[in-house]
């Protein structure tokens, strides 16, 4: 595929380049000067905030500008705090404003905040990449907060109402003075002490701006950072933002609604369990129909083939019983006629071999009577033998009274010596 083919559309653009810039920019004060300011109907605000160098296009929602405090002007030099963003049509980058401060009201405390903010911001600990999603589903919940205030019953009631059986641990911490930010920090520190603590809710009910400093101190909002588990942060009211949300893992405007994010709701929950349930059963159902149906079919196609294949056996078995016959009879005829003429040649070998051993024969016995003693005897001769049939030589083996037996030609004679030789 060549590059012109792979080339994006305007509006792919448009919309890659707002979701990365929604994506890599946390809430962030910028300062400048208010120029164009404009008052539509709808209550929105638009303007510019420019310096000797730039100048950005922003917007005030409605719901922000009724709450604003100080009219703004053109010629203002303001402190806005605000989250960038692109408008699609024009491809224009824009500031979405939710709180704006005359930098003539802003004291010593407001720039100490910022120089906080830019420390934290260096340390990467305002990265939205670094936030961890909370549980689906925490049994133990820790709460951070002033066990006087409003905010241990509101987060208990909203616990006990969406997840009875929710264990939540409260740690008791000013929230507001000179004492709370040690105090909040000592209280952070013991949640890697507390047993099974899934999630942590750190907060307070609403106050005035300046109660809510524990919550931009440098210490507390390392100590969020470092917790070994993830932070809901509920300080103040909607409009106020803290540190302490920037750097948490989640913000929530009040501690109900950090309960509300941090809990799920028991009613929702078995809702979606039984629509869980019905869908999975649904399509199990479909599956187990699925599969039977192609079972059946596999079956079908198994039945027709063995079927097929048992016809083609048949064939091939009728085939061979026809041609065996005629197959063993070329195959026998050859190993009968080759067995005939061996038997034709056989017999007179044989007999031909018979005459030659009859004569051999007949050679043997003749040399074999020439020299048997038998013959000797047809010649006239006798031979003597005692009774232990041992053959007597010499007249000494003859004494008086001896008996012994003389073989002639044609038998034995018993005889025995009457007197000494």
């Amino acid at each position: 595929m060549s590059a012109l083919e792979e080339a994006w559309t305007v509006s792919r653009l448009a919309r890659t380049v707002k979701q990365r810039v929604e994506q890599d920019f946390p809430a962030t004060w910028v300062r400048g000067e208010l120029v164009g300011l404009k008052r539509y109907p709808s209550g929105h605000l638009y303007f510019g905030l420019r310096d000797d160098l730039a100048k950005v296009d922003c917007t005030i929602w409605r719901s922000v500008a009724a709450r604003l405090k100080t009219p703004l002007e053109d010629g203002m030099e303001v402190f806005a705090l605000g989250t960038p963003s692109v408008w699609e049509e024009r491809t224009a980058l824009r500031f979405n404003i939710v709180q704006v401060l005359p930098a003539a009201a802003v004291g010593t405390a407001a720039q100490a905040v910022e120089r906080t903010r830019q420390a934290l911001l260096a340390d990467g600990l305002l990265d939205p990449g670094r936030k961890r999603p909370l549980p689906p589903f925490p049994r133990r919940i820790a709460l951070i907060t002033s066990v006087a205030g409003a905010a241990v019953r509101d987060v208990i009631t909203v616990a006990r109402r969406r997840w009875p059986g929710i264990e939540v641990v409260v740690i008791g911490a000013t929230v507001q003075g000179d004492a709370a930010p040690a105090e909040l920090v000592a209280a952070l520190e013991l949640l890697p002490r507390i047993p099974d603590v899934d999630l942590c809710i750190i907060g307070r009910g609403g106050g005035a701006k300046e109660d809510l400093a524990a919550f931009n101190d440098e210490a507390v909002c390392r100590a969020i950072a470092a917790a070994p588990v993830p932070i809901v942060s509920a300080v103040g009211h909607e409009v106020d933002v803290t540190l302490a949300d920037l750097v948490a893992d989640v913000r929530a405007a009040t501690p109900s609604q950090a309960a509300e994010f941090a809990i799920p709701e028991r009613a929702e929950v078995a809702r979606r369990a039984a629509s869980l349930e019905s869908a999975l059963g649904g399509a199990m159902r479909t599956l187990v129909t699925r599969r039977q149906e192609r079972l059946d079919r596999t079956r079908e196609r198994m039945g027709a083939a063995l079927l097929q294949r048992l016809r083609q056996q048949e064939r091939r078995v009728h085939a061979v019983r026809v041609a065996l016959p005629a197959a063993l009879e070329r195959h026998v005829r050859r190993p009968r006629e080759r067995l005939a003429a061996l038997g034709a040649r056989l017999e007179p070998a044989v007999e031909r071999r018979l005459a030659r051993a009859r004569a051999a024969v007949e050679r043997q016995a003749a040399a074999l009577h020439a020299l048997s003693p038998v013959a000797v005897l047809g010649r006239g001769y006798a031979m003597a033998r005692d009774e232990t049939g041992r053959v007597l030589r010499q007249v000494a083996d003859l004494s008086a009274g001896t008996r012994f037996t003389l073989r002639v030609s044609d038998g034995e004679v018993p005889a025995r010596t009457l007197e000494n030789p």
